[in-house]
């Protein structure tokens, strides 16, 4: 019987050994996937601070070269004013002299198609 409490304790030894051991690879594979997981989360907010810095730098890009449009749309938009009321003070004094000869100088007339009613 000695053997065969022998054999147990040796088997019931070696199967506490295996435990400890599976126990102590899940504490590691979690550790690795705890280490895995951080880093993971490292890279990606490394990715985001790049690519935000990348948004930045094509927004001030735009939003810059909307400032020079929107200059040079001022600028366009003062010399049309001014070229316009250029032709105006040069025409407004030849303009308003035929408008007024129209309205001065009538002629009146019947018109062609009417018919007087006797």
């Amino acid at each position: 019987m000695t053997s065969q409490s022998q054999g147990i304790q040796q088997l019931l030894q070696a199967e506490k050994r295996a435990k400890d051991k599976l126990e102590e690879a899940k504490k590691r594979k979690g550790k690795r996937l705890k280490q895995a997981k951080e880093e993971a989360m490292a890279e990606i907010d490394q990715y985001r601070l790049e690519k935000e810095k990348e948004l930045r730098m094509k927004q001030s890009k735009v939003m810059g070269s909307q400032s020079n449009l929107a200059e040079e749309i001022e600028e366009q938009t003062l010399g049309k004013i001014r070229e316009l009321s250029g032709r105006y003070k040069k025409h407004v004094e030849s303009v308003m002299n035929q408008l007024l000869s129209m309205v001065y100088d009538l002629k009146p007339e019947i018109h062609p198609n009417y018919r007087p009613i006797n």
